[in-house]
């Protein structure tokens, strides 16, 4: 990393995920169905992404905002705990409640999220001047419709930027969605987000369209592992089969982290392809987005295995 300048900077809306498992079947308007557990952990890419570079060695600082409700409170313990710097999380009532359902059944998830207040925290402009902020990473495409001059003012702080456009019914159609996040390094969609924005139903051909608008181009598509374009290349690496399926919440977020630890460090593409599957595929062996802290040796060790599938194909 440049000297001196060696933290990520995460941004996103903070959510208090209430994560029910171990249903039988989704409940319909009119019905009620029981879990056999429930879990209350903080959610939302920014976090996520950011307690998981932590638990990767990388230093990591959220910008966010949430509510002084008793339902905001609950995460306190779970959010000192995260090795997160929350010196730039703004406390403000009209920023909660923001809870999420999230809704388990057979490793798939339904989600039910309410946002509350503004996505810009007051303390966005001193953590993007801080001397040591090297990178910003943008969780969800919906914030950054709310700050549409961020990667702007980011760039202009000599920080690079990442931006995971999240599923959004009301914009991931939209066709100033590109436009809009113009400036940005690395674009980090998965499968179904590429195809939305794109139109194309073939990853690869998603792919190379959206390569010609951002240097640097990762689909995530889960348990088929993930795909990065750059420079008229793409890099294919699959992800490992089996292994325990307990949530699959945060998975992506969980990947980020790892792909971002990895090339900031000036790692290889493929390294930290491999990086980021390993990272989503150990994050879903636990509940919650961030319920279980990534351990750097059992990531290396996976990364490793994948690093020995063919790679490189043309694109």
């Amino acid at each position: 990393m440049n000297a001196g300048r060696d933290l990520v900077l995460s941004i996103g809306r903070l959510y208090c995920d209430i994560v029910f498992r171990g249903l039988s079947a989704l409940p319909r308007l009119g019905e009620e169905r029981f879990a056999q557990d429930v879990s209350i952990v903080p959610g939302g890419g920014g976090y996520i992404t950011a307690a998981h570079l932590a638990s990767l060695g990388t230093q990591a600082g959220l910008l966010a905002r949430i509510g002084t409700d008793p339902l905001s409170g609950t995460l306190a313990s779970a959010l000192t705990e995260s090795g997160v710097d929350l010196r730039w999380l703004e406390r403000a009532p009209e920023a909660g409640p923001q809870p999420t359902v999230v809704m388990v059944r057979d490793g798939e998830r339904a989600f039910l999220s309410r946002r509350a207040g503004s996505a810009r925290p007051t303390t966005l402009d001193a953590a993007l001047a801080n001397p040591a902020a090297r990178h910003l990473h943008i969780a969800e495409f919906a914030t950054l419709a709310e700050i549409p001059d961020l990667i702007e003012i980011a760039k202009g702080a000599g920080l690079t930027v990442s931006l995971d456009p999240s599923w959004d019914d009301d914009w991931i159609r939209r066709p100033d969605l590109v436009a809009r996040a113009a400036g940005a390094d690395i674009f980090l969609p998965n499968a179904a987000e590429a195809r939305a924005i794109t139109g194309c139903e073939d990853l690869d051909r998603a792919g190379k369209r959206l390569a010609r608008h951002f240097s640097m181009v990762v689909i995530k598509d889960g348990s088929h592992g993930a795909r990065l374009f750059e420079r008229g290349d793409a890099i294919v690496l699959p992800a490992p089969e089996g292994g325990p399926v307990l949530d699959t919440t945060g998975a992506g977020d969980a990947f980020n982290a790892g792909f971002l630890a990895a090339w900031l460090a000036g790692r290889a593409p493929k390294q930290a392809l491999a990086d980021g599957i390993a990272c989503g595929t150990l994050s879903v062996r636990s509940v919650g987005g961030a319920g279980t802290r990534l351990d750097r040796a059992a990531v290396d060790a996976m990364s490793r295995g994948l690093l020995l599938s063919p790679d490189r194909v043309d694109a």
